[in-house]
């Protein structure tokens, strides 16, 4: 008998392909489908079957329903009417609005004294709460047609929510030669007013302490940027000038610190208990390294000072 050979052996039959399967959607996907489908075709004819609840009171908000982060007191207390009446928001608005948290959120991020809206939210019976960062006067910006508040940006503030009295209540920046270039609300538009601005908020913690007066902005800054050297003065109560430098956070080479210059003045007040004492008034420098220098103002300096101002 002849044997096989194992290369000749006949080979298994292969099993045979299995028939693709048939996709199928799920019943109830099917059944879900055929409900919206025909609820979309059929809304028109009975949709005014559906009870309209925006007149109902519980789905109104007036502007008494509509709380806000506790303003500060140098905010006007009808800002919610301020912004809803700006806005032409007035009357009741539906808290079945779809748009109505979005059309707070930019009504009351044009204010002038809003800073950033943080969030707006709504909620029932009627009521909506807005969270908001406020901004913050630091100075009074001093030109011939008055006094104008800023904030540490150099943004302008409403100048009717300050009184004559309040006016002096902040540092003053003199020596301005331009006016606001946009409302209330928008920056200065003058880099030495931004940058006497963020000098006047570095030095508000000491300002009374230190017995200062104004900020005196730089002559030859441009009114768009700072060159990088000019210098900004600080004028104490008793007459005296104080050679402050540049405008904080500057990184020109040799330039002390905000921390130790005002560290300096500190010195200085606490060592001859005034910056107008023994004999002044004088102008200090606290900018060198190594001390601080000062020399007398002469009446001559000082009419020489006021016909430049």
């Amino acid at each position: 008998m002849a044997r096989i050979k194992k290369k000749d052996a006949a080979k298994p039959p292969e099993p045979p392909k299995a028939a693709p399967r048939r996709r199928w959607f799920p019943a109830n996907l099917c059944i879900a489908i055929g409900l919206l489908l025909i609820a979309a075709t059929s809304y028109p004819a009975w949709k005014h079957l559906i009870p309209d609840l925006t007149g109902r009171s519980e789905y109104k908000v007036r502007a008494e329903q509509i709380a806000i982060t506790q303003p500060p007191q140098w905010v006007p207390a009808n800002l919610v009417e301020q912004v809803l009446e700006h806005a032409d928001l007035t009357g009741d608005l539906s808290l079945l609005d779809d748009g109505l948290t979005k059309r707070l959120a930019e009504a009351f991020a044009l204010h002038p004294w809003v800073e950033e809206v943080v969030t707006v939210k709504k909620s029932f019976p009627a009521a909506v709460s807005v969270q908001l960062n406020y901004r913050r006067p630091v100075a009074m910006v001093q030109v011939k047609q008055g006094m104008y508040p800023v904030d540490p940006s150099g943004v302008l503030l409403p100048p009717e929510d300050f009184s004559v009295s309040e006016t002096k209540l902040y540092p003053l920046i003199t020596n301005v030669h331009s006016t606001p270039q946009g409302p209330a609300g928008t920056s200065w538009g003058d880099a030495a007013v931004i940058g006497a601005a963020n000098l006047a908020d570095v030095l508000s913690p000491h300002w009374k302490k230190l017995a200062l007066a104004a900020i005196e902005c730089p002559r030859e800054a441009s009114a768009t940027q700072l060159r990088g050297d000019e210098v900004y003065v600080l004028l104490a109560n008793g007459g005296s000038r104080i050679l402050w430098g540049r405008v904080p956070g500057s990184d020109q080479p040799g330039e002390l610190s905000t921390e130790q210059k005002i560290g300096r003045l500190k010195k200085y007040v606490a060592d001859f208990g005034g910056f107008d004492r023994p004999n002044g008034p004088y102008e200090i420098d606290i900018r060198h390294w190594q001390e601080i220098s000062r020399r007398t103002l002469t009446a001559e300096r000082d009419d020489e000072a006021l016909k430049r101002n």
